[in-house]
This record gives C-alpha cells, structure tokens and sequence, in this order.
C-alpha cells in the first residue's frame, strides 16, 4: 500500500525567510511601525525637540538609503548620527573626516606581512552596518570620492579585489555650511548618492530649556539602549521594498524628475538615480505610516529632502535668492497628481 502523506506542519510562528513570503499582512506592518515608534521614542529622548528630523532619518534608515545632515556647528548633527547608529545593535563606525584624512583610511589598505610574506587586506571604516561621517566635507575631493563606489554598490575595491559591505548598510554623514572655513563642497556625483538631505536648525526656546535640564549634568547618548538589530532591520527593510507603487505613481515621480529638469531656474535637474530614490523613500515613508501602497502625498512630503540636495540653482535664480528647495517646492504645486489621487 502507499505510505500516507506527511501530516501538515503545526500551526505556529512563521519559518525563517524574507519578510516578503513569511508576512502576514498586517501583522508584520505593524511590527515595522512598532519598531520606528520606539526608535523614534529612544532617539527623541536625546534629540529633543527635532521630530520631523527624526522621522526622515528613519525613512532613509527603512528605505537602504544614505543621509546628509547639513547645519551650522552645535545644533546636534553629529548627536543625531550618533542616536541612530547606537538605537540600532550593530556593527558602528565612526570617520572623522579631516584634511590629512587617506582614501585607504575610509576603504582600507593591503598591508605586506612579515610572517607569512603575503599582503593582507586590513578593512577601513566604512565596513560596518552604520558608518558616521562626521564633517565630511573638510576632507580632500580625494577622499571624498572614497565613499562612491561603498555607497551605491555597497562594495569595496581595494588592489583588485572586491569586497562586500555588510547588510544593512547606512552611511550618516554631516556636515558644515560651505561658507564656513576649511571645507570643500561635495562633488555632484557624492551628493547625488545621498538619499535625503535634512537640516536640524536651532531647537525652539522651550526645546533648548529642556535640553539643559536633560543634558547639562550628562550625554543622553549613554542612557539610549539598542531598540533593534541587524538581522530584524534587514528583514523590515524587506518588508518595505514590497510595498505597492502604481503606475500612475511612478508617472509621477518621473513627472516630477522631468520637470526639474526643463525648469528656467535649475541648471542640473534630477538625476534618474533621484527618481529612484524618491520612489524608495516613498514606500518607506508609506511604511511608516502603517500603508503598504504609495500615494502621491508621499511624494510630495519628500521631494525637497530627496531631490533639493542634487540640483543646481542657474546664476539668476542665486541672485534672486531662490533657493533650491524653493523651486522643488513650486515644481510640486504645478505637476498635475495623477488622476484618482487628489492633492492634499
């Protein structure tokens, strides 16, 4: 006689695999948004008074993006990239970007071995999980350029041979106003692959007042405990790269890249990499908010951080004070939404 078939397995916690097929709907979303509720929570404590700062960092964080922090010195950059590093538990490096600074100190270096004759391959900073850059841009060009092939390859090549960064990958980056002595401007091609610039600005007076009872005596740095790992980050950012965008949202997002591109007022619009990336944090951001489709409201909500960073205002726009997340700005009030999808 046949053998009767296995019995099915028990009813229980979903099999290890990607987050895409072992999901339950709802349940695995909101085990994201529970996450980010209590990253935000953790590094808020430390960081007060800068929530919407905050929000954006994590959708970078969720959406395997880089982040640029830009501001003048003491308003929390640093502190910020600090908080994000440590909320996470993993592997951290901290760059700390200076004139003198080597490209071999950021990749690595083959170092010749006495012992066994042989060079061996001795890592930089940037092989870890969550690499802070801090004052990135009082390094050379040369270093600069350093980062571009770790940040959108997620990979090292060091004397011909390739090595692979670890997952998840983020690289937190700050830096000073260009006006400011003893910096270099980031190339295009650098800041082009940084998914969202943000600005921290000076907190609010009650912002600060609290900041001295809470920080004056000690660094609220010390108190925040890990809120995550590695592996259950790496399994929400999959989670968040099968969240749904239609095709009328992706016309959108080209509609827009397109636009800042013909604009009068721009010299060098979006680059396609700028499309991606703002369809990449949309969908995070859509996590976030517990959806797990894209509306053009999140779009719009971040195409200045996503796309002001990359363009370049024209000589006239500069002597007319237009900034360029002013024009990003304007741009998204004139590119229709797509039908079906009213404006917020």
């Amino acid at each position: 006689m046949p053998e009767p078939p296995p019995p099915p397995p028990p009813a229980g916690p979903a099999s290890t695999g990607t987050p895409r097929e072992d999901r339950s709907g709802e349940l695995d979303l909101s085990d994201l948004t529970e996450t980010a509720d209590r990253l935000q929570t953790a590094i808020g404590a430390v960081v007060e008074g800068k929530p919407e700062a905050i929000e954006l960092a994590l959708t970078v964080l969720f959406a395997e993006g880089h982040l640029l922090i830009e501001d003048v010195p003491g308003v929390g950059k640093t502190l910020l990239a600090k908080c994000i590093a440590r909320a996470v538990d993993c592997s951290v490096r901290r760059i700390q970007f200076t004139p003198d600074l080597m490209p071999s100190d950021v990749t690595g270096v083959s170092v010749f071995n006495q012992e066994s004759r042989q060079f061996e391959f001795r890592p930089g900073g940037v092989f870890a999980n969550v690499v802070v850059g801090d004052e990135i841009n009082r390094a050379s060009p040369k270093t600069q350029s350093a980062l571009l092939e770790c940040m959108e390859e997620r990979q090292v090549t060091v004397d011909g041979t390739t090595y692979q960064l670890e997952s998840p990958f983020m690289v937190v980056a700050t830096q000073n106003p260009i006006e400011m002595e003893g910096t270099y401007p980031l190339p295009e091609a650098q800041r082009d692959r940084f998914m969202a610039r943000l600005s921290m600005g000076y907190p609010s007076a009650s912002a600060e007042l609290d900041m001295i009872d809470t920080h004056g005596a000690y660094t609220g740095l010390d108190a925040l405990e890990p809120v995550t790992d590695a592996a259950h980050m790496t399994k929400l950012i999959g989670l968040v790269r099968s969240v749904y965008v239609s095709d009328a949202v992706k016309q959108y997002a080209v509609a827009l890249s397109s636009a800042s591109r013909n604009s009068p007022e721009l010299r060098l619009g979006a680059s396609p990499r700028a499309t991606l990336h703002l369809v990449r944090a949309s969908k995070a951001w859509a996590a976030l908010d517990g959806r797990d489709y894209v509306l053009p409201d999140d779009l719009q909500a971040l195409a200045a951080p996503v796309l002001a960073h990359r363009l370049l205002p024209t000589a006239e726009a500069q002597i007319g004070r237009r900034e360029a997340a002013q024009v990003v700005t304007d741009l998204v009030q004139h590119v229709p939404v797509p039908e079906g999808h009213p404006r917020a």
